[in-house]
């Protein structure tokens, strides 16, 4: 189950934008991939192609190693205390805020925007590299997965929930939603749980998903860049000034 211990970040119901971390927000630069394989190297277990471990980034990681040939419920345990640990002492540091991100985000605050974050990662993990990225002022509330990473959760859907209580949403007549809270997110993970909630959901395509798995998830809108992504949620959620002009 995901943690939803944040508080609303209103009294009402604010025009929001839940965003995905990794591949969204924050490249891992190789910190996740190159800490994954070096987890199974040392567990002699075979590891996988680039773009098996590419794909790795965005579900919930236990989901994604117990498809990997050699790894069995014995070692899983360890390969992940392993990948973490690494990724603590160094893949945090490692990662980089996509560009012209920090400066939408602020943007968005000045507007009025609620700022959420929904990740497949652990949620103290999520709080701890939002801080370590320089991001954690720009984010009003953050929702992820169990701190145990061997507790099963079901995908994005139950957190993106937690993030629209967060906003004030979660009680809303289904179209007003709609209208006001816009998913952001790199992989089909983020679409699924967007739309099973009914919101609309821009796929950015400077993330880790296959060509073409946006476009076959039923994305509504696809963002290349920073500055699409702006004029999209500009459009989306109805704002009278311009985003892109604060990405310059």
């Amino acid at each position: 189950m995901p943690l939803s211990s944040a508080p609303s970040v209103s009294t009402g119901f604010a025009s929001s934008v839940i965003f995905d971390l990794d591949g969204t927000l924050v490249d891992p630069a190789g910190a996740i991939t190159g800490g994954i394989a070096a987890a199974l190297a040392a567990h002699r277990v075979p590891v996988p192609s680039q773009q098996v471990l590419d794909s790795m980034v965005g579900p919930p990681l236990l989901t994604s190693l117990k498809a990997l040939p050699g790894v069995t419920q014995e070692n899983v345990a360890s390969i992940m205390d392993h990948y973490r640990s690494s990724y603590l002492n160094s893949g945090m540091a490692a990662s980089k805020v996509y560009p012209g991100i920090r400066e939408l985000l602020q943007t968005l605050g000045e507007f009025g925007v609620a700022r959420a974050v929904a990740t497949s990662k652990p949620e103290p993990l999520a709080h701890r590299l939002l801080e370590v990225q320089g991001l954690a002022g720009l984010i009003d509330s953050v929702h992820g997965s169990h701190p145990d990473e061997t507790v099963p959760h079901s995908g994005k859907t139950e957190i993106v929930a937690a993030a629209l209580s967060a906003v004030g949403a979660d009680g809303v007549d289904e179209h007003q939603r709609r209208d006001r809270v816009v998913m952001v997110g790199d992989r089909i993970f983020d679409v699924a749980g967007a739309h099973a909630h009914g919101l609309r959901c821009i796929g950015v395509t400077w993330g880790y998903a296959p060509e073409g798995e946006l476009e076959a998830a039923g994305a509504d809108h696809l963002a290349a860049d920073a500055a699409q992504l702006a004029d999209l949620l500009q459009q989306l959620l109805g704002l009278s000034s311009s985003l892109r002009s604060a990405l310059a």
